[in-house]
């Protein structure tokens, strides 16, 4: 058997992450280079792509929580959410994006639809450019499931980003190992 799907999926992968502006990219690692506390939220397994990132904030040094985690803080001026929301329409999420921006969070979101309810009060935007639960992308259809594509690169831009990150601040491989966890 000649077992080539892999070769569509990084294809596509390609495609989406291609299309991602720099700028926006550039405007992320800032808002997290001059912040403190920083907080990310995504639903499913956006949710696990971007509590992966949450984790590689940590070892950077920075005060990173992910919604849910048990040492949860409260948010406020000063503070950056970091939105990962494909549809950018989910409600749950949403829901939480509203009570950061009352509270004076700087929000920050990635997403394909940005005409949604959560780009509309949100502080930065980066697109993502991937097919999602409520907006398709036009001439371009996955060959995976759901919003497989949208999770896969969502991961793969978050470790480019931690790539940056690393640049620009000297943080290396080692720098980084002492601050994770020694407990597993």
């Amino acid at each position: 058997m000649n077992y080539t799907k892999h070769k569509s999926i990084l294809n596509e992968i390609d495609k989406v992450i291609s299309k991602v502006n720099e700028q926006e990219i550039n405007n992320l690692i800032i808002e997290i280079l001059k912040t403190n506390k920083i907080v990310t939220v995504g639903a499913g397994r956006v949710g696990m792509a971007i509590k992966g990132f949450c984790m590689r904030l940590g070892h950077f040094g920075k005060n990173a929580f992910h919604i849910g985690d048990t040492t949860f803080p409260a948010i406020g001026k000063g503070d950056l959410l970091i939105v990962a929301s494909g549809s950018g329409e989910t409600q749950t999420i949403f829901d939480l994006v509203s009570i950061a921006k009352n509270n004076k969070a700087t929000i920050f979101l990635i997403t394909g639809n940005t005409s949604s309810r959560m780009a509309k009060i949100s502080d930065f935007i980066l697109k993502l450019e991937a097919p999602s639960k409520t907006k398709e992308i036009e001439g371009f259809k996955s060959i995976q499931p759901m919003t497989t594509l949208n999770e896969q690169c969502l991961g793969i831009l978050f470790d480019t980003i931690v790539l940056d990150i690393m640049e620009r601040t000297g943080e290396t491989h080692d720098t980084m190992w002492i601050r994770h966890s020694n407990l597993e």
